[in-house]
């Protein structure tokens, strides 16, 4: 299964032919989503940073399409100015200068402590600027050019003030030593003033999502991984919900690959496409004559600069093309290896934001443990370094696991990830053991203590997957480990604190098989005889409720009694003593 192959005997001339067969007869998936969010600027600029920086950079922009340029400075020589009072309101004052206008400068310097406090959130047309005054929030935009807002914002400071991985639409950062960058720099600063159109790259389905349930926290792995900090948890009527601000996200796609249940995917293409053409594109592969495929998954923009510099991979290599790298997570590079490529590889490129980067190398950790545990060679899925064109075009050293076409039918992300996890198994020789994964990782187990569970079932109502179930005419609690995400919903909304998360791959055929955790005979009504309850929920119940009035005396045994007998109870005790309740 991980036989070595022989080299001599890839014709890459071959394998480029059958190459750019695939190409002409099936295309990649583009994001063919509609632009509906639309950024509104009127030009209205502030530059922030050290005092020649930032006045260099305005006579750079003095004269071009802005509305008006506001100048923070820091580290001048003169002392700083006090803050201004903050003007007032006026409609007409949002509105665009007329056409010809001499473009407003304002300078203002500021203190050490006032840029420690200065605050900037927002986006293009759209950024609030404040800085706190004694616990007063005071807003620049207001009080200096009678706006709320303002549209762009060029930051000089060695430290920038939006310490974001991945800057906001609007907000420009610059090193005005960099001469080669900073031509193009202002040339972008000074465009930015009109309407601008971007997709909504993403769609949440909140039925799916594991992030909250009955008040608990669950699953945060998309707020972990986005480097844009465009995912937010907000606060529902019911439920802690996630959101994602189309004005801040810039799709790179982290969230939807380290999304475990699927809630969080692309609009055009969706995962199930992407996956969909993968096997597509290998079969006409191997119908076209291919030999041994290597997938490599690239960005359109670093696939369009080797283009440009001339660069044309080995003919066995098969471009990926994504928006971003995180668009494509560990299920999709093992989608690609269960359908007959012989290699994986990811090629970074030199702008990757830290967390995508670290994203990135956890996935690709992730899909090593689990092809390991599979019985296969970590080796088919690598990083590849920027400018590595030695291991980008290298030969793989294994031959394909299949010449077999994997279909995926199911809708679910997870169901179909535990397609292409039992199809690796049948083509390995799974270890039959538990594997420590990175950790955060979405796989595991759970161990129930059978003392403490009552099988009240609070664990299944908060469980986002099919993982636990209730039993059918016996109580009974149900798992089954191939649907767990790992979110820990179920530990938390435990009252008897019964439950344990346990993390880790099983390579084992129990994984995908439902397992009792935990069962119990049935308590009969002792009126009727009708089951109703366990007898641990039963004995449990009577000891929190052995003190209340409520139920002194003989009125304890209706705890022992169905819904139904426990109301006739009460009724029968209510006509032999009407004033029974009264003394309660």
């Amino acid at each position: 299964m991980n036989q070595r192959i022989q080299l001599a005997s890839i014709d890459d001339q071959r394998n480029a032919e059958a190459r750019e067969a695939v190409r002409q007869r099936i295309s990649w998936p583009a994001n063919l989503t509609p632009a509906n969010v639309t950024y509104h600027s009127r030009g209205h600029a502030l530059i922030i940073g050290a005092s020649d920086t930032v006045e260099a950079a305005a006579r750079a922009l003095q004269g071009s399409g802005l509305a008006s340029l506001t100048l923070l400075t820091v580290g001048s020589n003169e002392a700083a100015a006090p803050l201004p009072e903050p003007a007032s309101s006026d409609a007409a004052s949002q509105d665009a200068l007329p056409q010809g206008h001499a473009q407003p400068l304002v300078r203002h310097a500021l203190s050490t402590a006032q840029r420690d406090a200065l605050r900037i959130s927002g986006h293009l047309g759209a950024f609030e600027v404040h800085i706190d005054d004694g616990g007063n929030l005071l807003n620049l935009a207001r009080a200096f050019i009678d706006r709320d807002h303002f549209d762009v914002v060029l930051d000089l400071s060695v430290y920038p003030v939006m310490a974001t991985e991945l800057p906001p639409p609007g907000y420009v950062l610059l090193d005005w030593t960099d001469v080669d960058r900073r031509r193009d720099a202002v040339d972008a600063v000074a465009e930015l003033v009109g309407e601008f159109d971007k997709p909504r790259y993403f769609q949440v389905n909140s039925d799916l999502c594991a992030h909250s349930a009955s008040g608990n926290t669950g699953c945060t792995r998309c707020l972990d991984v986005c480097p844009a900090d465009a995912i937010s948890s907000h606060q529902g009527r019911i439920e802690s919900q996630i959101e994602i601000d189309p004005y801040l996200c810039q799709g790179v796609g982290s969230c939807t690959s380290a999304c475990p249940t699927g809630a969080i995917e692309f609009r055009l293409p969706d995962t199930r496409r992407q996956q969909d053409t993968l096997s597509t594109w290998l079969a006409a592969y191997r119908e076209a004559g291919g030999q041994a495929p290597v997938l490599r998954f690239i960005t359109h923009d670093a696939q369009d600069a080797e283009q440009a510099a001339g660069i044309t991979p080995a003919g066995h290599v098969l471009d990926i093309p994504l928006e971003e790298l995180g668009a494509a997570g560990h299920d999709q590079w093992l989608t690609a290896l269960a359908s007959g490529a012989a290699e994986v590889r990811i090629q970074a490129h030199p702008e990757m934001p830290p967390r995508l980067s670290a994203f990135l190398a956890d996935q690709v950790s992730q899909a090593q443990t689990l092809l390991t545990a599979l019985g296969h060679d970590p080796a088919r899925v690598q990083l590849l370094a920027v400018g590595d064109a030695e291991a980008r075009d290298a030969l793989p050293m294994l031959t394909p696991l299949t010449d077999q076409p994997l279909t995926l039918n199911e809708p679910n992300k997870r169901a179909r990830l535990n397609i292409v996890l039992a199809r690796l198994a049948e083509l390995g020789a799974p270890s039959g053991q538990r594997h420590a994964m990175p950790q955060g990782a979405a796989y595991g187990s759970i161990q129930v203590d059978s003392d403490a569970c009552t099988l009240c079932h609070a664990c299944v109502s908060s469980c986002p997957t099919p993982a636990l179930s209730s039993g059918g005419k016996v109580p009974s609690l149900n798992f089954r480990e191939a649907d767990c995400v790992q979110c820990g919903l179920c530990e938390q909304a435990c009252p008897e604190d019964a439950i344990t998360l346990m993390p880790g791959f099983l390579a084992a055929e129990t994984r995908e098989t439902r397992q009792v955790c935990h069962e119990e005979a049935p308590f009969e009504c002792i009126g009727c005889g009708k089951p109703f309850a366990t007898a641990s929920t039963v004995a449990n119940i009577k000891a929190k409720l052995a003190d209340h009035p409520y139920f002194a005396g003989d009125a304890m045994l209706r705890l022992e009694m169905c819904e139904d007998c426990r109301v006739k109870d009460v009724w029968k005790t209510m006509i032999r003593d009407p004033d029974a309740q009264l003394r309660i």
